[in-house]
């Protein structure tokens, strides 16, 4: 869900250039991440849509970062990075599958039905058997 970045990129595009014609572009991917976004975000309550959308923007910037340090030939902090970068990426979908507790006062995650002991290897564990893109 890199739309984020894509409407980042056209809102910076417009200042620089001062050229609205990049807005249009910004709206268009906007109303698409919109769109897209309310067939996970599921939960109204609190700040759970735009944190779920920082969780997601950061995700793909620390990606982004990870592999800038990789063409500088720093592959442990590309490392670094892309494990930062999965694990902002499993606590969204820990957020929107509901294993993580949106309550603001109690946000915790459901420790029964996480088998790692850390948090984020928690998530990351189950998040990976959920997701399995490669069972059909």
């Amino acid at each position: 869900m890199n739309l984020i970045g894509i409407e980042e990129h056209m809102f910076f595009t417009s200042q620089k250039l001062g050229d609205t014609k990049y807005i249009d572009v910004l709206n268009t991917a906007r109303e698409m991440r919109k769109e897209l976004m309310k067939k996970i975000v599921k939960e109204g309550q609190g700040e759970v849509w735009c944190t779920s959308k920082h969780l997601l923007s950061a995700s793909m910037r620390l990606m982004e970062v990870g592999t800038k340090s990789l063409t500088k030939g720093d592959q442990k902090e590309a490392n670094d990075y892309f494990k930062k970068s999965f694990d902002l990426y499993n606590l969204f979908w820990g957020l929107n599958l509901g294993l993580v507790k949106s309550d603001p006062k109690k946000a915790k995650f459901d420790e029964k039905s996480l088998p790692k002991k850390d948090l984020l290897g928690k998530v990351g564990q189950t998040i990976n058997k959920i997701l399995d893109c490669c069972r059909e």
